[in-house]
């Protein structure tokens, strides 16, 4: 096999890379741990937080439906029968509230259902970036440190002289010596 010289302009480029990479490196599982932190608040803003809050807000408005109602009745039963159109407003007013509120709650209930099917496909992708960023990634910034400290040996070992070393001029003859 014939010898083959190699022109290597930039070393450092290699570092540069190098460098970059690890600033890559450390930014890709910065914002992978933020994506992944998310989805646990997502899931937990679903799975307790909303169906808290609806939960507590059917209950609230069964009581106010409750009220509308009795108030209802306490007009009917009086002597002002034909005054009942404001507590049936009341009345229809809170039936609709609280069946917003129980639509809003099998809403979070379905969402819940739904999260992991629609969340833990994208959450595994993160993880396997996470792996990449965790343990392929050093192996590749091991293999760039190998390569540029290769580089540098060879080039060091390699370097075609710039110049041709100036001739030493010829030594004044001394005493003794023999003239050609």
């Amino acid at each position: 096999m014939a010898a083959t010289n190699v022109q290597v302009t930039r070393i450092d480029a290699l570092g540069e890379f190098r460098s970059s990479l690890i600033v890559f490196r450390a930014t890709a599982q910065r914002a992978v741990d933020e994506a992944v932190g998310a989805v646990s608040r997502a899931r937990q803003w679903v799975r307790h937080d909303q169906r808290m809050h609806w939960e507590h807000e059917i209950r609230r408005r069964l009581k106010k439906l409750d009220e509308a109602q009795q108030e209802l009745m306490r007009a009917r039963l009086s002597s002002l029968q034909d005054r009942t159109d404001a507590q049936q407003n009341a009345v229809t007013k809170a039936r609709n509230a609280l069946r917003e509120a129980e639509d809003k709650l099998r809403a979070v209930k379905k969402w819940d259902r739904e999260f992991d099917l629609v969340a833990l496909p994208l959450v595994k992708q993160l993880d396997g970036l996470r792996s990449t960023l965790e343990h392929d990634l050093p192996k590749a910034l091991a293999f760039l440190a190998n390569a540029q400290h290769a580089l540098d040996v060879y080039s060091e070992k390699h370097v075609a002289p710039m110049e041709s070393p100036a001739e030493e001029p010829p030594a004044e003859p001394r005493e003794g010596d023999v003239a050609p």
